[in-house]
């Protein structure tokens, strides 16, 4: 099933108002946490993960994402690694999973080597922040040629036109940066907020969903009604972090 069809599929269930997608950095702190961190979300109820491929300069990180990157880097994780890896959580849990990564990590692999074994494992979709569609839009037809959906990521910078122009290469759904700048900061949910998810959903027919500052229940509450799916990515790295594994599941449980 396409990412789409799964996240409409999922969104038609009458209890879920919106949907939760999570970010786990592929061997930090360890795979064997990893591996514990995603049972944990998927048991108490996450949709989608995105497992993010370290890479040594994650431009559009905040600082804890940046150092977990630069941590698997130096604990030897490969992007051999990652594929692995991701293969055995494909074929455990019955959920979307996505690769996010930098261009360069794709380009070193073989861009078509990329897809044609990310699709093989099934991955659903990719996200790679630095990658525009005037130099993506190759990457992003070869991506959908074996099924795999490259996610296009509006910011509250990007005018309507560059917001046509992403929909226009994107599918699976949009990301919508909550605000300016890098993940791990707080997002405040005003009225300019309000206009930009409106200015979001009149660019695109795509699921919305939202990331950068999500980090507790109230912010998912904030979203409904504007997006699809609540992102999270800096507060369970650093729930690991301070809390250990154990935490990670409990504070999934009750975001929703």
């Amino acid at each position: 099933m396409r990412l789409e069809a799964y996240i409409n599929k999922q969104l038609a269930h009458a209890d879920k108002k919106i949907l939760l997608m999570t970010h786990i950095v592929l061997g930090y702190p360890s795979m064997p946490v990893n591996r514990q961190v995603v049972g944990a979300m998927v048991e108490n109820g996450v949709e989608l993960i995105e497992m993010q491929i370290p890479f040594s300069e994650p431009v559009a990180d905040g600082p804890a994402i940046v150092k977990s990157n630069q941590e698997a880097i130096e604990n030897g994780i490969s992007v051999k690694d990652a594929f692995v890896f991701a293969e055995e959580m494909t074929a455990k849990h019955p959920i979307a999973f996505l690769f996010m990564t930098y261009y360069n990590i794709v380009l070193q692999y073989g861009p078509e080597k990329f897809c044609s074994d990310a699709k093989r494992i099934g991955i659903k979709g990719v996200i790679i922040p630095d990658l525009p569609p005037e130099e993506g839009d190759d990457f992003f037809n070869l991506a959908r040629s074996y099924d795999l959906d490259p996610i296009l990521v509006f910011a509250p910078t990007s005018t309507p036109d560059r917001m046509a122009r992403l929909n226009q290469s994107a599918s699976g759904f949009i990301y919508g940066v909550a605000r300016r700048g890098v993940t791990g900061q707080k997002t405040d949910f005003d009225a300019a907020f309000a206009d930009y998810m409106a200015q979001c959903r009149a660019a695109t027919a795509l699921p919305l969903a939202v990331g950068f500052g999500i980090a507790s229940r109230d912010d998912i509450n904030q979203l409904y009604g504007q997006a699809d799916i609540g992102v999270i990515g800096t507060k369970t790295i650093n729930l690991v972090n301070e809390q250990g594994v154990e935490a990670v599941g409990p504070f999934i449980a009750g975001l929703r």
